[in-house]
């Protein structure tokens, strides 16, 4: 088996099970097999899951970006050492329960996000009236319950210890001495993020996700986009700052599916952290995305695997050139594969790129387009005789389920 991502492969050579699983001294995700240009199949394919990564998966709408996410998520699954936590906005990864996972509609504690981010996050100038009252009651509610002197996350945003509520800092709102209009505008602001359900001064600390390796699946679906934010931000500097004080002792691995969504926002100070600074603490980051070209440059530059499912938009095209190492011969755009499943990997540990089928996945995946044939209306007409559209014979009809 080859393995991207590792450049000490032979030393310790996979073995891989009647059951495709993987069997080495050192942790091995299997992903795919190589795929030659008649489209036949070769040796095995792994990811290292033995050190941290960085990591970006590319993909168009129906090329198997999700699919290929989810094939990294429940090999991790068995992995010992590491732990797996996927961020779903989509609702496409509960059948990550059948790797012995578990699916959250995750909270966070309020001191989890900096005194300074919450008037962007919640739609505020942050040199406004309201702005400015708001950044200042998030960050005296944290100091007094943390008892220090800081705007910015203090342990007990990661720990058992006291944090604060939304209503402490409704409280300091109020007892303020700012013009009536200025409280009143952030206190509605502040409503409104309460109203997302995402936060909880009780929540549990965010090292938890990743406690005992078990994958954990965090479903944002049907979360507004600011709110899915605000967790994201929270897990991703949670881990790292939990890896950095000792509190974790496994190598936990974020894996973002429509990640082009938290960048550019209040999520992408956290995440930048684990692209540039994660790698020494054992952080790793996976991002993947339907949308390169709004994934910022260092999102590339600083990923040392690269998976490309087929691409086809020009901006798109254009951020994965920004891949093309000194290494490489001829671009990688002319190399990108064409068929749902198929993908280009390019690997800086050793240096090379391949194409590769990544394999089915052993766990059900929630990433299949809908069909007008499946739905219940078309059903209940056939029953009844009455066809609207299509042939009789697509009425319930089963397909292989596709790759997202």
């Amino acid at each position: 088996m080859h393995v991207i991502g590792r450049d000490d492969a032979a030393a310790s050579p996979p073995r891989e099970t009647t059951a495709g699983d993987v069997e080495t001294s050192t942790p091995t995700v299997r992903l795919g097999s190589f795929l030659a240009r008649d489209g036949s199949t070769g040796a095995a394919v792994g990811v290292d899951a033995d050190g941290p990564h960085a990591a970006v998966i590319f993909g168009k709408r129906g090329t198997g970006k999700s699919y290929t996410l989810g094939v990294i998520a429940e090999g991790l699954a068995s992995v010992d050492g590491v732990a797996p936590v996927v961020v779903d906005p989509m609702g496409v990864f509960g059948g990550l329960r059948a790797a012995g996972g578990r699916v959250a509609a995750p909270t966070v504690r309020p001191a989890a996000i900096p005194a300074s981010a919450w008037p962007d996050l919640v739609g505020l100038d942050p040199t406004g009236g309201a702005g400015s009252l708001l950044w200042r009651a998030v960050a005296d509610a944290g100091s007094t319950a943390s008892g220090s002197q800081t705007s910015e996350p203090s342990p007990a945003s990661r720990t058992g210890a006291a944090s604060p509520s939304l209503g402490d800092v409704r409280e300091r709102i109020e007892a303020s001495n700012a013009p009536e209009a200025a409280r009143r505008a952030a206190d509605n602001h502040l409503r409104l993020a309460r109203s997302w359900g995402v936060f909880d001064a009780d929540a549990p600390a965010i090292e938890s996700f990743a406690a005992d390796g078990t994958p954990t699946v965090l479903d944002l679906s049907g979360v507004p986009e600011r709110a899915a934010a605000a967790v994201v931000r929270a897990v991703a500097r949670g881990l790292y700052d939990a890896r950095v004080d000792g509190a974790l002792d496994r190598l936990p691995w974020l894996l973002v599916d429509e990640a082009h969504a938290f960048f550019g926002g209040v999520a992408e100070p956290a995440l930048r952290t684990l692209l540039t600074r994660g790698r020494a603490p054992g952080v790793s980051l996976v991002c993947a995305t339907q949308r390169p070209g709004a994934l910022p440059s260092v999102a590339v530059s600083q990923s040392d695997l690269l998976v490309a499912h087929r691409l086809t938009a020009e901006g798109d095209v254009a951020r994965l050139a920004e891949a093309e190492a000194t290494y490489l011969a001829g671009s990688l755009a002319s190399r990108l594969p064409t068929g749902t499943g198929e993908a280009l990997v390019v690997d800086d540990a050793t240096e090379t790129a391949h194409t590769v089928r990544v394999r089915e996945r052993r766990t059900p995946h929630g990433g299949g387009s809908p069909r007008a044939s499946r739905t219940r209306a078309a059903t209940d007409d056939v029953r009844g005789g009455e066809r609207v559209g299509g042939s009789e014979g697509d009425a319930g009809g089963h397909e292989p389920e596709e790759q997202r």
